[in-house]
């Protein structure tokens, strides 16, 4: 039961249009299948190379963090607490994060690929981007971070053309016709 002290504030046609209708999807294919792209490229890359996954696991991402730490030392491009974590986490565990990074981001494009789970897969790439960026490395980051936040937001209809159109309402969402249940 609805309180009289409730105000209901009615979504924009522009936002209800990108985000919550199946219309905008053809949109959102596109952008996710860039955005992909680019991380099955990035991850594939990485499991195929010994530096990365295999019997050399660590040796790039150390190269990575301790280019970062060399940034923060300048004071500029890595802050502070950023450094301190890569310092003392990231490092002593390069070979772990190693299989992170390498697995996450071929993990993070199959699922925009596929259109499975695209937000959840959208939100850890975005979180990989904004790692990298705080570890001061530009590159593609900003752009894909921007669209992958997009793709988070548009959650609902990012994955229709794609698994999500069945996974999504199997898992008891999002999807209802016009005049049920609205």
């Amino acid at each position: 039961m609805e309180s009289n002290n409730t105000i209901h504030v009615s979504e924009n046609p522009v936002s209800r249009f990108l985000f919550s209708s199946t219309r905008s999807a053809v949109i959102w294919l596109i952008i996710r299948l860039y955005v992909g792209y680019a991380w099955i490229d990035a991850g594939w890359h990485k499991v195929a190379n010994e530096a990365w996954v295999g019997g050399n696991a660590g040796a790039a991402i150390t190269g990575f963090v301790k280019g970062a730490l060399a940034k923060a030392e300048g004071g500029k491009d890595v802050t502070g607490w950023y450094a301190s974590f890569l310092e003392n986490v990231v490092l002593p565990n390069a070979g772990v994060f190693s299989y992170f990074v390498a697995f996450g981001e071929l993990l993070v494009g199959l699922g925009l690929v596929l259109g499975l789970l695209t937000g959840i897969a959208a939100f850890f790439g975005a979180l990989m981007n904004a790692s990298f960026l705080f570890a001061g490395t530009l590159s593609s980051n900003p752009v894909l971070f921007i669209l992958a936040t997009w793709l988070v937001l548009a959650w609902k209809v990012a994955g229709w053309y794609g698994l999500d159109r069945w996974a999504l309402p199997y898992l008891g969402t999002p999807w209802n016709r016009k005049g049920k249940g609205e």
